[in-house]
């Protein structure tokens, strides 16, 4: 695809992710992103053969972005400290730095609306989700498992446990995100859960603490 392609693909999925998010998939038309962007009708289907072939790519979009910003935020927090419990705060800190850099509410998640309209796609696109949630979780997981190898807990708990619960927190944040026009509160509550990993290992976070710069 020539760079002009490419970026008028980019185009069509940058105005139809936020149209799908705020509207909904079966809300949303052809037409309304074509009056996003401008665009005629032939030049969207020169990209795409229809909703549900854009459907697919906005899906796997959304997940390389969102994968590739955790991984980032990984690679920063192995580069800053040996330490997991340490690793695990600083990656945390770096989402919430994220989140409060953002000057309008996070728009949602394309997981989470594409599973409130669960009936509108087909199950390929379940599963990629599925599929998509579980690398997200195996992230967070294993970096539980390596925490949990060094430290005792103060109350038993599982990595798996802790990575479906801090999933959740996200999830559930952008909800609330949208509904308060509160741009922050993803970052609020991901503090919150920070400060009960440092409360659950309370006996050895002396070491731990040492973050990317703050503990609350």
């Amino acid at each position: 695809m020539s760079a002009k392609g490419s970026e008028t693909r980019e185009r069509i999925l940058s105005a139809a992710e936020p149209l799908i998010l705020r509207q909904g998939f079966a809300g949303t038309s052809i037409d309304d992103i074509l009056k996003a962007t401008g665009l005629t009708k032939g030049a969207f289907f020169h990209h795409f053969n229809g909703k549900g072939e854009l459907a697919r790519a906005l899906v796997e979009r959304y997940a390389r972005n969102d994968y590739e910003l955790f991984e980032r935020f990984s690679a920063e927090a192995e580069a800053a400290t040996e330490d997991p419990l340490a690793q695990t705060l600083h990656f945390l800190t770096a989402f919430e730095d994220f989140i409060e850099r953002l000057r309008e509410p996070v728009a949602g998640c394309v997981f989470a609306a594409y599973t409130y309209e669960g009936l509108q796609f087909d199950p390929a696109i379940h599963a990629f989700i599925a599929q998509s949630f579980r690398r997200w979780s195996a992230l967070y997981e294993k970096r539980f498992e390596a925490v949990l190898a060094s430290y005792r807990p103060a109350r038993p708990v599982t990595a798996r446990e802790l990575a479906d619960t801090i999933m959740a927190i996200v999830e559930g944040g952008f909800i609330l995100s949208r509904s308060y026009n509160d741009p922050i509160i993803v970052a609020r509550l991901s503090r919150q859960f920070r400060q009960y990993l440092e409360l659950l290992f309370v006996s050895r976070i002396g070491r731990a603490r040492s973050g990317p710069g703050r503990s609350s």
